[in-house]
């Protein structure tokens, strides 16, 4: 296997020379991302139902190993909202030591599919399915928050969707005016920052103003500190869970769930990030590094981690011009979770409430959901069955169903894109993809324009089955049919067994080479009632020559 396609591309840049100009770009860039990705780590962490210090230990390990060892020279890794909902639901159904496992098992995942060159196949899932369960999953952040933004006071929440916002208003009751107030705050300062300037941390700035606030002036609201009151400090030694074989099994859907999300969103966010600079990045070397940074995370006891779009985007204008960047951004927050820790932990739990409403709604993508919903009736279908699963249902379920749904109306399109033309009849009049023909009596010329599949494959059948008079010539002109499958090979055989059936010469004209290489494999040759022709003009000589001698 060449070495070539798996280099990562922090080997490629010091390759090509690394300055002290550009290490101070890389620095500047990586305190910046690291400043933005401090309240971003914590509050993921929250929403996913693990302590703030889980997001920091991601955001170190993993940020570390997807810059080392990605494909992308500026791409950001770390806990994003993408995993919310499925560690969430891991954490709750198998504990901690369940998620640990998972995001080990999704990172050698990774690692086979980006060492098996299986990068490209992600680029197969629809806009609609993305963007379905993307802003399902932003709906379900913003419904999860709504507790701690207004401080209501009682528990446990319902895990359910409607059942959820249903014990919401049961307990408006319940609502803390202090941390709410707070909350509104937080919201603002951030709307307002973004505003003024986009170099401005934003969440940072509103945490800090909140935080500061509330530590001067006493609130009885609900703090990190008063959350989770025994986070350690530091990062934790490597450790594995125990291993059950049970277990483990019933972990693989979570696990290829996670591994699915991580290479999804790494391939969004180094997409944009080549956009944005002019590079190109390596999916596959980009899924290698994002499975070994999930283990290692998973191994450090940390969260499920993938490239963050807004992280990177922020590099990049921070002047991010390899992945050095995001080691020091790596750094940095380790160097904030060791001396950091006991300022963090006065920050309101309805400030961190806040931000994830602002990362759910930077997720939703509103623009394009509504975009899609005009664009066609299949698309729109595609788009609201993945939301309503994803928000009502299941994630799992969702994408499962979206990208089935998707492939079988891609499938259905295809099959009416096949076309069957008679060049006995009017339908082929006009046609540009084929020249005016003088076909002989008793010839006839059917051009297949699209692939042969199992979607289409009746269509040729029924074609023939509906002639009144069986010709003596056939001629199947195919220059213009790009695939077939083995439905359609089949389809092939019957057409064959028709024409000897009814004495008939059959000629397959112009086929390329992938049609051409199936047939030879299911050994259709040329034979006293077969042959075969490069063009429609050889094919008609053929028939001249046939019709003569029989």
């Amino acid at each position: 296997m060449s070495t070539k396609n798996f280099t990562p591309a922090l080997f490629t840049c010091f390759k090509e020379g690394y300055s002290f100009s550009i290490f101070k770009s890389d620095f500047i860039a990586g305190l910046t991302v690291a400043i933005v990705a401090l309240p971003l780590a914590m509050a993921m962490a929250v929403a996913s139902g693990a302590s703030p210090d889980k997001g920091l230990v991601t955001s170190v390990v993993a940020g570390f190993f997807i810059s080392f060892l990605g494909g992308s020279r500026v791409q950001i890794g770390g806990p994003t909202g993408a995993f919310v909902v499925v560690i969430f639901d891991i954490i709750a159904r198998y504990g901690y030591d369940g998620l640990i496992i998972s995001s080990i098992m999704a990172g050698i995942i990774l690692i086979v599919s980006g060492y098996a060159k299986l990068g490209k196949l992600i680029k197969y899932i629809p806009y609609p399915v993305i963007t379905g369960f993307t802003t399902g999953i932003a709906v379900i952040i913003a419904s999860t928050q709504v507790k701690d933004f207004l401080g209501l006071n009682y528990s446990p929440v319902p895990a359910d969707f409607i059942e959820k916002w249903q014990s919401y208003f049961l307990n408006l009751d319940t609502l803390n005016i202090s941390a709410t107030l707070l909350g509104l705050v937080t919201l603002a300062i951030i709307i307002i920052c973004k505003k003024i300037s986009a170099k401005i941390p934003a969440y940072l700035v509103a945490i800090l103003a909140v935080s500061i606030f509330s530590f001067f002036v006493p609130l009885n609201i609900d703090t990190i500190g008063s959350r989770f009151p025994n986070m350690p400090d530091g990062l934790p030694m490597p450790s594995m869970p125990h291993l059950d074989l049970e277990e483990i099994k019933s972990l693989i859907p979570s696990a290829f769930t996670i591994a699915f999300l991580a290479g999804i969103e790494a391939l969004l966010s180094a997409v944009v990030a080549d956009g944005m600079t002019g590079q190109r990045h390596s999916l596959n070397q980009e899924l290698i590094g994002q499975g070994i940074a999930n283990a290692a995370s998973g191994i450090f006891g940390g969260l499920p981690a993938t490239g963050a779009i807004a992280r990177t985007a922020t590099n990049i204008k921070s002047g991010g011009k390899t992945p050095v960047s995001g080691i020091l951004h790596s750094v940095f927050l380790l160097v904030f979770l060791y001396v950091a820790m006991d300022i963090l932990s006065y920050i309101p739990m309805a400030a961190l409430a806040a931000v994830l409403f602002m990362v759910a709604y930077g997720m939703s993508d509103l623009k394009h959901f509504i975009a899609i919903t005009k664009i066609s009736p299949s698309d729109r279908t595609i788009l609201l069955l993945t939301f309503s699963l994803t928000v009502f249902v299941d994630l799992t379920v969702a994408i499962g169903v979206g990208v089935t749904f998707a492939s079988l109306l891609f499938m259905r399109h295809m099959s009416r894109s096949l076309e069957v033309k008679d060049h006995h009849t009017s339908e082929a009049e006009h046609d540009e993809n084929m020249p005016h023909l003088e076909l002989p009596d008793h010839v006839k010329v059917f051009q297949i324009n699209g692939p042969l599949f199992f979607g289409a494959s009746n269509e040729l059948n029924d074609k023939l089955k509906l002639l009144n008079d069986t010709p003596r010539v056939v001629i199947l002109h195919m220059r213009n049919m790009p695939y077939l499958d083995a439905s359609g090979e089949a389809a092939i055989e019957d057409i064959i067994k028709i024409s000897k059936e009814h004495q008939s010469f059959l000629i397959f004209s112009g086929l390329r080479e992938q049609p051409r290489r199936l047939l030879r494999k299911a050994h259709i040759e040329k034979s006293d009632s077969i042959d075969f022709s490069s063009n429609i003009f050889q094919a008609i000589e053929i028939a001249k020559h046939y019709l003569k001698t029989h």
